[in-house]
């Protein structure tokens, strides 16, 4: 049976268990958008911008664990698809896009919104390519979609020339995939994991660092099972947060700049460290030179070049987590480490990283903590970047699977809207609530539209405090207090959301702040909140440029609100 490219594309997103695409169409590929009406199996979202469809790719994929798919023309369509990009690629989200092209005789002549949109996203992808043959197409989708989801997941890129969409030929959609040079390793070297467990059952002092690997690999029982064999404690990194439960009574936090203090002080206390699925970037180690001064290291990644990349490791493993904590568990014996528990657990009362001081003024850590109320800690919280991101990683408790998704490595301002999107259309049923600053919200403001149209059904806080307050908040305390270009004015969010046709609250006073969030709860389909939140609220605790995370700076003294929380036996 014959197909034009554009068909071939469309079958082979089918095949690939695709069901939703995220774009905006153009001239390079209005024949592929022709085309979908033919395949009413995949739901096409308008969003509108492309970058807010990379980005609902992306909120897509990190939820569900499936390839996301995102869609867009050539030239400036194509470009504009470049931030979401990146950010896949060093988050390890697997994602698919595809690029329209200009016809092949016109590339490389300056044609009309030609770009070398591959030449571009080389440093930034998994894999791309130039489909400049109709015959290859159905084996680049195949390819395309088995990089993207395995190994070490990440994005991408195939560009489609126009009329590489129209051409005809005889289809054939391949069984498999023959990639000789790309065998991503799963299992780990036993001798690498016999003397991780022997590392691990002779350590007076040992710790766990989990890291987003745990996640993409679905490794929470066995990550569960390692730590409670073994009885070691728990920390993550800011996007390993809910591979593991952290009402878990070996929870110890999230480490890093702004970490809790005593998991910080834990790292530099510790004898051995077993890093899984976590590539050590500077936010999680502070000073290099100083990160676990008297610990030994393992080291449990899929992709070997982490391994080695940032800080010395003593016993490296390369494989997938999963797989390598299944085979090191059967290795590992039962432990105690009693008094390394009770001091870990002493450091935590004499340092309450997450207490909220007594105030009348509006705080937005009190704002997370109702939202958390309010959920149970039942719902998916996707942040954007700065102080917002911080808060929602410190004060939420997420014992729920996967339940925090957020920019981690490129940092993306605008991220959260489109990203919470994407995650509500792959969990219909869950609560999705997207945690906004008033900056990076109005970097992708106009994904709103799509929400309305599509009917999807996010829950929007926006701490509002009329600053780029994180950039602000660094301007304080190492510029002092001189704050260029920070200072920003917005629209009336309520307003405009109802222009949007959303409805919208703004909440100034802390007794509004419940109310306000079991309205938007009970409403059944979008809704924002606006709050007012104190303008220069700091995030602490912080680690300083240049400190070692031991050198952790608390939250200045004052009245503090106490908050429930666990304790060893």
């Amino acid at each position: 049976m014959k197909m034009t490219g554009a068909q071939i594309i469309c079958e082979g997103l089918v095949r690939e268990g695709v069901e939703v695409i995220f774009g905006i169409l153009g001239g390079a590929v209005l024949p592929l958008y022709d085309t979908l009406p033919q395949y009413p199996q995949l739901r096409h979202i308008l969003t509108r911008h492309e970058q807010g469809a990379a980005h609902a790719a992306e909120g897509y994929a990190r939820a569900t664990g499936k390839v996301g798919v995102c869609m867009a023309t050539s030239g400036p369509g194509a470009t504009n698809l470049v931030t979401g990009i990146a950010d896949a690629y060093l988050d390890s989200v697997p994602l698919v896009a595809i690029t329209g092209q200009v016809a092949r005789p016109f590339i490389g002549k300056d044609a009309f919104q030609e770009i070398d949109i591959t030449g571009i996203t080389l440093p930034i992808t998994k894999h791309n390519y130039v489909a400049l043959d109709v015959g290859s197409l159905a084996r680049i989708v195949k390819e395309a979609f088995y990089l993207a989801g395995s190994g070490r997941p990440g994005p991408v890129l195939i560009d489609l020339p126009r009329d590489v969409q129209i051409d005809q030929v005889e289809f054939h959609y391949p069984s498999r995939v023959n990639l000789p040079g790309y065998k991503p390793p799963l299992q780990g070297h036993s001798v690498q994991i016999k003397k991780a467990a022997k590392l691990i059952d002779e350590a007076e002092r040992p710790l766990i660092i989990a890291g987003r690997g745990v996640i993409v690999s679905g490794a929470y029982n066995e990550l569960k099972q390692l730590a409670e064999t073994a009885q070691i404690a728990v920390i993550t990194t800011l996007l390993g947060i809910s591979c593991f439960p952290e009402s878990h009574i070996l929870s110890f936090g999230m480490l890093g700049m702004h970490g809790m203090a005593y998991a910080n002080m834990a790292v530099d206390a510790a004898d051995v460290i077993i890093a899984i699925g976590m590539r050590f970037d500077d936010r999680a180690t502070a000073k290099v030179s100083a990160f676990a001064p008297h610990a030994r290291i393992i080291h449990i990644d899929i992709d070997p070049a982490e391994i080695g990349k940032n800080v010395r490791v003593d016993v490296p493993i390369v494989g997938d987590v999963k797989a390598v904590l299944s085979a090191l568990n059967k290795q590992v014996i039962s432990t105690e480490h009693i008094d390394w528990l009770h001091q870990l657990d002493d450091w935590r009362k004499e340092h309450p990283s997450t207490v909220i001081r007594g105030s009348e003024e509006l705080l937005p850590q009190y704002v997370i903590r109702q939202i958390y109320e309010s959920t149970r800690g039942q719902a998916i919280i996707v942040t954007g970047v700065g102080q917002n991101q911080m808060w929602a990683a410190q004060h939420y408790w997420y014992n729920k699977p996967n339940s925090l998704i957020s920019s981690g490595g490129l940092g993306t301002m605008g991220f959260e809207l489109p990203a919470a999107m994407g995650a509500k259309v792959g969990c219909p049923d869950e609560i999705v609530w997207c945690v906004a600053g008033d900056g990076g919200f109005q970097m992708t403001i106009q994904e709103l539209a799509t929400i309305v149209q599509e009917k999807v059904a996010v829950k929007i806080a926006i701490i509002n405090n009329g600053y780029l307050g994180m950039v602000r908040q660094w301007q304080e305390l190492f510029y002092g207090r001189r704050y260029v270009a920070t200072p920003l004015s917005g629209p009336d969010f309520v307003k405009i959301a109802q222009a949007y046709g959303l409805p919208g609250l703004r909440v100034t006073r802390k007794e509004e702040v419940a109310p306000a969030i079991e309205e938007a709860m009970e409403y059944q389909g979008p809704f924002l909140i606006d709050f007012m939140v104190e303008p220069e609220e700091n995030v602490y605790p912080m680690v300083l440029p240049g400190a070692s995370l031991a050198e952790v700076l608390e939250e200045p003294k004052g009245e503090v609100a106490a908050w429930p929380r666990r304790s060893t036996p």
